[in-house]
């Protein structure tokens, strides 16, 4: 249980609200170096992957199909992706406790968060849902998330669980 308490304090310590001019840098490079750490918490490891991979996608997809979007347009969406996995992290801990079908319905809620709010409406399903497909994965979100979106949307519920 120390282990998973000190892994949840890692990610949350790297999830802290950024103020810098290029936040998304800065996110991907703590989650790249945490997921580089051979001692860092496996499930920890996994958030911080998904991080990476949806921050790459999200630039390589803003580059394609967006090419005239600012870098600030960027930030905010690895801001909001930031605060969304927090959130979940958060939740998932804080209902540790619950009954099962509480925490499968708490699942759910951010993973049609995710799915429901796409910020390029890609086709490749495959690429887009890899995450959500992949049963072993802590988060089974979709790469192609309005995360700015998706968070409202999962705030405003969680507010109505409680």
């Amino acid at each position: 249980m120390k282990k998973y308490t000190f892994g949840l304090l890692l990610l949350l310590l790297c999830s802290m609200e950024l103020h810098a001019q290029n936040v998304y840098t800065q996110i991907r490079q703590k989650a790249l170096a945490v997921v580089s750490d051979a001692s860092s918490n496996a499930t920890v490891r996994q958030y911080c992957q998904f991080k990476v991979d949806a921050l790459d996608y999200m630039a390589m997809k803003m580059k394609e199909k967006m090419p005239d979007s600012t870098a600030t347009f960027l930030d905010k969406q690895a801001l909001a992706l930031n605060q969304f996995t927090s959130l979940y992290m958060q939740a998932l801990f804080d209902h540790r406790t619950d009954p099962a079908t509480y925490q499968v319905k708490l699942i759910k809620l951010f993973i049609d968060a995710s799915i429901s709010n796409p910020l390029f409406h890609d086709n490749d399903r495959e690429l887009t849902l890899s995450y959500f497909a992949n049963a072993d994965s802590p988060t089974r979100f979709s790469l192609d998330t309005d995360w700015q979106r998706a968070y409202i949307v999962v705030y405003s519920e969680l507010k109505k669980l409680k």
